[in-house]
């Protein structure tokens, strides 16, 4: 009976350390090389859907404080940031193995903030002026070139987890019609290309902004859907994104791994077909 037992309990704690182990594993995976990300807004449309769920390169830029997972669990009562767990590495700016964006990148950062991880699109560079008129997107005082390319279409419907109706450019759309953005093909002055979104241009929006001059050690990022972000064009004060210091970006989302277009991941039946490891543009 007694060896039975002593069995019995080494068999717990070898499932114990197995599981620890895995974790660890998984802890050490998710730092340094790869982090989950599934898309919950729309602000990244067409590029990135709500329900895409991609990996972000944490290679691509080096590490810093924000590389380190944050790990919230409510129904456990497990709330442990980004901040509390590598904190010590917080203040200089700085990262260990470092290696710099390139405008265009799609990035996943850390908003400076409130500790969100936000997915936008690189546009400014430190040190470079960046304005809006009208939609379109002036770099150093330049225009960058957008063309059109046809619209973009959906159903007017609730999407995702958070059941978010998408905005539509063609009117007052009813539940279940088909709900259209135009797109427009817009080229950096590097010669990169991808696609982004319409809805309206109204004066006083953030299609039409200030000259924000780009801090040193900082990056200016917006969303494709550009009628539908809370980006850089809107300051920290009012709740946005403002500037991003180079140490909180995590990393660079370079394909799409699967997409769900159901409230759950988990849904198989929901998962779009033509999405699997698409590259991200």
């Amino acid at each position: 009976m007694a060896k039975a037992e002593k069995k019995e309990g080494n068999s717990i704690i070898e499932t114990i350390k197995t599981v620890v182990y895995a974790l660890l594993i998984a802890g050490v995976f998710r730092t340094l090389f790869f982090q989950p990300f599934w898309i919950p807004s729309g602000s990244m449309k067409e590029t990135l859907l709500i329900g895409d769920f991609l990996f972000v390169n944490k290679m691509a830029y080096g590490y810093s404080y924000a590389s380190c997972p944050s790990i919230k669990i409510q129904r456990l009562g497990i709330d442990l940031d980004a901040q509390k767990l590598c904190g010590v590495f917080d203040g200089d700016n700085g990262r260990f193995w470092a290696g710099e964006p390139d405008r265009g990148d799609v990035v996943v950062f850390r908003h400076p903030t409130n500790g969100t991880d936000y997915i936008k699109r690189l546009v400014g560079l430190p040190g470079d002026k960046v304005q809006v008129t009208n939609g379109i997107i002036s770099l150093n005082g330049v225009p960058v070139p957008q063309v059109p390319v046809g619209n973009f279409t959906e159903k007017k419907a609730p999407q995702g987890p958070h059941q978010l109706s998408p905005r539509c450019a063609n009117g007052p759309v009813g539940a279940g019609g088909v709900c259209e953005k135009e797109r427009y093909q817009e080229t950096f002055p590097e010669g990169n290309t991808h696609v982004v979104l319409n809805t309206f241009n109204q004066p006083g929006s953030p299609d039409n902004t200030k000259v924000f001059a780009v801090p040193e050690g900082h990056y200016f990022f917006m969303g494709d859907n550009r009628d539908n972000s809370n980006d850089s064009r809107v300051s920290q004060l009012s709740r946005g994104v403002g500037f991003v210091p180079y140490e909180n970006l995590i990393g660079r989302a370079d394909r799409i791994m699967f997409s769900s277009a159901g409230r759950s991941m988990l849904f198989v039946w929901t998962w779009r077909g033509d999405r699997f490891f698409k590259a991200v543009d």
